[in-house]
């Protein structure tokens, strides 16, 4: 899966809702009830292009979407991402997918966050809000210190995830 920009906000959300209200309705759900939607529709409805919004996709399918921004914070001293406002498609919250397929998506979409931070949106920090505390479960691991881990600090809050990286050195 891969973490792409949103080129046109209205447009792609269009298709990502018809997309997410197919799944729902497809176990008899009402799609216009899922939380969260509101707040990306009036992401989308936005003028300009400056709202850092992005999907997950494996090129078939979006699973999730959020708005990854790149701040500069007077807790840090260098830029920072905050990745935020996370919906997922309605297979997870219905339970269509199993919780490692839940699992294994956060982790790429925490992934592609990691990646914009290294190469497109250039930070040396990261805020990543999940969509609730108990998805923290899935990141733990990334809080013990490795000496291959990327992180120089990485802590978990409730569903706040805060994570300095580790400065890139060129091997030769």
């Amino acid at each position: 899966m891969r973490l792409l920009p949103i080129k046109d906000p209205e447009r792609s959300w269009r298709h990502i809702k018809a997309q997410w209200k197919k799944d729902a309705e497809g176990v008899g759900e009402d799609f216009a009830t899922f939380g969260g939607i509101g707040a990306f529709e009036a992401l989308t409805a936005r003028e300009g292009d400056s709202q850092g919004l992005y999907h997950l996709t494996d090129g078939e399918r979006v699973h999730a979407v959020c708005q990854v921004r790149r701040l500069l914070m007077s807790r840090y001293t260098s830029p920072a991402l905050s990745a935020r406002f996370i919906n997922v498609s309605p297979i997870y919250d219905l339970g269509l997918a199993d919780v490692s397929d839940y699992a294994q998506m956060l982790v790429a979409l925490f992934s592609g966050v990691v990646w914009l931070s290294r190469d497109a949106l250039a930070a040396s920090h990261i805020r990543f809000l999940l969509k609730s505390p108990g998805d923290s479960q899935f990141f733990a691991a990334l809080k013990a210190a490795t000496p291959f881990s990327p992180f120089s600090k990485f802590s978990i809050e409730g569903a706040l995830i805060e994570c300095s990286l580790k400065e890139t050195t060129g091997v030769a």
